[in-house]
C-alpha cells in the first residue's frame, strides 16, 4: 500500500467520518507526521505547521499533489477542524491563546496520536488505537448521535414512524404528511417519500408497480407521492424552499414518467410559507395545486374550473 493508503486507513481506524477519510485528509495527516512516501511510520514526527506555507507545501513537494491556493479554506473548514474535534490535532500548540480565526494559525498532531501512529504495522497497533478510541470514542460516532438528535419524526396513518434528517426542507415533507395529506388527500396511502440524505428514505415498491409507477427511477419521482384509494388520485408533491416547484417543464417530465399510470393526477407544490411561495409564483404550472405548510387548511389552485383534481 502507498503511504497515502496507509493514512487513510489510520484515520478509518481512529473513526474519522467518511468525508475525513479521503486523499486531502490522508495527506494533512501525512504532512503533520512528516513521513514521506518511503519513510516507516514508527519515524513519524511532530511539528507544528501552518496551512498553506507548512502542510501545502509538504503535500506538493513530497507527494507531487499542488492544491490551488483557495483550497486552503477547504484544508482547514473540512480537514483540521474535523482533526482537532477528535483529539487527533492541537491547534496552536505553541499559542494556545490566538484567536480562532488567526491567519497564523498552526496545527500539530498530538503527542497521544503521535505514539499510537507509531506502532502502525506493529503488532502495538490494534492494542493502541483500540485504547485510543475507548477512551476518547469516534468523531464518527459523535456526528451520528447529533444526526439522530436532530432528526424530524413523522408520523405516517397506519402509525409507523419515520425519521427524516433535518433541514427546512424535510420539516415541509414532514407536514405534507401530517398536515396536507389528512386534510386534502383523505389520509391516503403513503407510496414514496424522499429525504434530503437518504432520497429513497420510504418506498411502497410492490404498490408502487401495482398502480403503474415506474419503480426503477426513484430518482424522478417528486418529494412524496400519495395514494388516495377512494377517489383513486395520485398526489405528486414537490418540497420547495429554495428550488424545485412544479414548473411546466417539471409538470412535462412527471407526465411522461407516469404515461402508464391510469390514475388521476393531482400536482402540489408545497411551501413552508407565504414568502417563500412568492418567489417562485411565475414558475408554477397551470391546472396545479399551491399549499402553504404554515397555513393547513387552505390551498391555491392556478387556473381552471375546480378547486382541486387531476387533469384528464
Amino acid at each position: 500500500m502507498s503511504k497515502i493508503d496507509d493514512a487513510k486507513a489510520i484515520l478509518k481506524a481512529l473513526g474519522m467520518p467518511s468525508e475525513q477519510q479521503n486523499e486531502m485528509a490522508a495527506l494533512t495527516l501525512l504532512a503533520l507526521c512528516k513521513i514521506k512516501e518511503t519513510d516507516n511510520w514508527k519515524h513519524a514526527s511532530r511539528s507544528s505547521l501552518g496551512i498553506s506555507k507548512g502542510i501545502m507545501s509538504f503535500v506538493k513537494e513530497t507527494y507531487g499533489r499542488p492544491y490551488a491556493p483557495n483550497t486552503r479554506e477547504t484544508f482547514r473548514r473540512h480537514v483540521l477542524h474535523q482533526f482537532v474535534q477528535a483529539s487527533i490535532v492541537d491547534y496552536n500548540p505553541d499559542d494556545p491563546k490566538a484567536p480562532v480565526n488567526s491567519p497564523k494559525a498552526h496545527y500539530a498532531i498530538t503527542k497521544n496520536v503521535l505514539d499510537i501512529i507509531k506502532t502502525y504495522n506493529t503488532p502495538k497497533w490494534k492494542k493502541a488505537i483500540g485504547q485510543f478510541v475507548l477512551s476518547k470514542g469516534t468523531l464518527s460516532d459523535l456526528y451520528d448521535k447529533k444526526k439522530a438528535m436532530n432528526q424530524i419524526p413523522v408520523k405516517l396513518s397506519n402509525g409507523k414512524i419515520l425519521n427524516l434528517s433535518s433541514g427546512k426542507h424535510n420539516e415541509v415533507q414532514a407536514a405534507i404528511i401530517e398536515l396536507f395529506a389528512p386534510r386534502f388527500a383523505n389520509g391516503g396511502i403513503l407510496l414514496y417519500l424522499g429525504d434530503t440524505a437518504k432520497k429513497n428514505l420510504f418506498v411502497d415498491d410492490k404498490r408502487i408497480k401495482e398502480l403503474g409507477v415506474p419503480i426503477d427511477q426513484h430518482s424522478k419521482l417528486p418529494d412524496v407521492v400519495i395514494y388516495d384509494k377512494r377517489k383513486k388520485w395520485l398526489f405528486l408533491i414537490e418540497a420547495v424552499t429554495s428550488h424545485g416547484p412544479v414548473s411546466p417543464k417539471r409538470y412535462i417530465e412527471l407526465e411522461a414518467l407516469l404515461k402508464n399510470c391510469k390514475l388521476g393526477r393531482v400536482y402540489v407544490t408545497a411551501f413552508p410559507d407565504f414568502a417563500e411561495f412568492k418567489k417562485h409564483s411565475n414558475n408554477i404550472a397551470w391546472e396545479t395545486e399551491v399549499w402553504l405548510m404554515d397555513i393547513p387548511d387552505h390551498m391555491i389552485h392556478f387556473n381552471g374550473d375546480r378547486f382541486i383534481g387531476p387533469r384528464y
